[in-house]
């Protein structure tokens, strides 16, 4: 996007319907959900949403009518229909590193056409989706030999960030699909014991590496990717074994040969496609393998349900939208710090992480898109855990602490691994949580139930605290696909209000370029003279004792 479309737009606290929501916050902040209910049997009926598979219930927020069309006038004011279709046409939205922002063209269909600076992108992505394709039936087959000839069964990533927290992620969430007679492992922490123990019990001959790294450079990957390179050369003692062992995930040609693997065997994305968008690129080759071709396109097409109902939909029925829309309300009106993710799926059990980097490192910015200091609130604190864990671990806060926190419970229809009652008593837990955090429990039902009155204020709940409840039928890779895109436009829609770039992460930077300045401080023989603060200078020599 250009900045002259952002121009246009007024601040954000000068929007006709900020001001409009302020004083509409005012008269209902204190309304309480027993009571919102009361008034409309309909309620729960009414506030939900359907796209892409999944179904969003939204009833249990403290909202009414009112609030969520003061929300879509917001949006709209906002321009997010207009910088909606300036992401999927291609604009350059990152505007502070001029680039486009295209991760919904990773999933489009093969013969569509989307032309961005005189190249069709949906024909180059599907070019490496092919490439993709035909290395994974190879590998899944036994096709694909390593060195010695034996077929591979361990599969190890490298990456870190998006190139680690998609495919750990996706491996996970659709481990029901893998085939099983292979391993996965992934390798991301720059400490050595995440690459000892992720390798252990493999044999290198029957090892593949996939080095993920845009441009082969990312210090921690590459630091795991050469140790990677040292445990197989000690097993297989033939230099010519790297290009059997090892793929890359990049667009630096020349490092990838550099290291000793081909480079018909790298498989290329673009800058377009950040890291925490990326999981549905070449990154997500390790995904490609567990699952196969099939299931990974099944994903894509989920990806692009649910891009297409983002795109097509009208806001109030819109389910990224009345999510973003939400988030908003909750943070920069009720204050709310944090938010809540909680799958009720196992296989989710990294999703919440997974959200961690997507809507903190894409919402995380103080200044707007023409570099504004902003005075209101951006992204949330988002954090979770699969139920029923969390149960038994924070949710206490949740019912009865001093903080709001706004809280998504994610359940499906059917479990893939039917057991007994198992799956009924998961999901009365997120009816039951749902419940309790909204309606609570007066001093009266406690009273009627017979609790001693010393005991009576410990036991009240006073509820009114905000839920979304998402359901889809199964968790299958078409489901997933869903999922993940729901959030990434929810966090695009966030920005937009907000009037940020969602699209880059400067803050990252500003550690690494530290950290390789102190690295030859820290293995330097002779004691070096130190430049930094008190507190680091004094770290510093610390550690050199204790590394001795």
């Amino acid at each position: 996007m250009t900045t002259s479309m952002t121009s246009s737009i007024p601040m954000l606290r000068e929007r006709p319907a900020w001001a409009a929501l302020a004083k509409h916050y005012d008269e209902i902040r204190e309304r309480h959900l027993r009571d919102l209910f009361a008034e409309d049997r309909m309620r729960g009926e009414r506030l939900v949403a359907e796209g892409g598979g999944l179904f969003l219930d939204y009833s249990k927020n403290r909202i009414t009518d009112a609030t969520v069309t003061l929300l879509v006038q917001l949006a709209e004011q906002s321009g997010l229909r207009e910088r909606t279709e300036a992401m999927f046409s291609g604009e350059r939205i990152n505007v502070s590193e001029n680039r486009s922002v295209l991760h919904v063209a990773l999933r489009m269909p093969k013969g569509t056409s989307l032309i961005v600076d005189g190249v069709d992108v949906v024909a180059e992505v599907h070019e490496v989706l092919d490439r993709m394709s035909s290395f994974a039936e190879r590998v899944r087959s036994g096709a694909w030999t390593g060195h010695t000839g034996k077929p591979i069964r361990n599969v190890v990533n490298i990456g870190i960030g998006g190139s680690d927290l998609g495919p750990v992620m996706a491996y996970e969430a659709l481990r029901h699909y893998s085939d099983r007679a292979m391993t996965f492992r992934f390798v991301s922490n720059v400490d050595s014991t995440d690459f000892v123990e992720a390798t252990r019990d493999l044999a290198p001959e029957e090892t593949l590496f996939i080095v993920s790294s845009k441009t082969f450079t990312t210090l921690e990957t590459m630091t795991n990717a050469r140790s990677a390179r040292d445990w197989a050369l000690a097993g297989l003692g033939d230099e010519a074994a790297i290009a059997k062992h090892f793929v890359a995930v990049s667009t630096n040609a020349e490092k990838v040969s550099e290291f000793g693997i081909d480079t018909e065997n790298m498989f290329g994305f673009w800058e377009w496609v950040g890291g925490r968008y990326s999981m549905d690129s070449a990154i997500g080759l390790s995904t490609m393998l567990a699952i196969g071709p099939g299931r990974f396109q099944e994903m894509l097409a989920g990806f692009h349900d649910m891009d297409e109902h983002f795109r097509n939909t009208p806001f109030d029925r819109n389910l990224p939208v009345l999510l973003g829309l939400l988030a908003v309300w909750y943070g920069d009106f009720f204050g709310a710090q944090t938010a809540g993710v909680m799958p009720y799926n196992q296989y989710l059990k990294r999703f919440p992480a997974y959200l961690q980097q997507l809507t903190m490192e894409s919402n995380g910015k103080h200044v707007t898109l023409d570099g504004t200091t902003v005075d209101y609130d951006t992204g949330a604190i988002y954090w979770g855990e699969p139920g029923t864990n969390g149960q038994h671990s924070f949710y206490q806060l949740i019912h009865q602490g001093t903080r709001l926190i706004p809280v998504d419970l994610i359940g499906f229809g059917k479990s893939l691994n039917p057991l007994r009652d198992h799956h009924d008593l998961l999901m009365s837990n997120v009816f039951a949580q749902a419940e309790a955090l909204a309606f609570g429990r007066t001093e009266r039902e406690v009273r009627d139930e017979g609790t001693p009155e010393p005991i009576v204020p410990h036991r009240v709940m006073q509820g009114n605290r905000p839920t979304n409840v998402i359901l889809a039928e199964l968790l299958t890779p078409r489901t997933l696909g869903a999922l993940v895109a729901l959030y990434e436009h929810s966090v695009f829609t966030q920005g937009v209000i907000w009037t940020i770039d969602s699209f880059d992460q400067w803050g990252v930077e500003l550690g690494k370029a530290l950290a390789s300045r102190i690295v030859p401080e820290l293995e330097s023989e002779d004691a070096p003279q130190l430049h930094h603060d008190s507190s680091t200078n004094a770290l510093i020599r610390r550690y050199r004792v204790m590394r001795r």
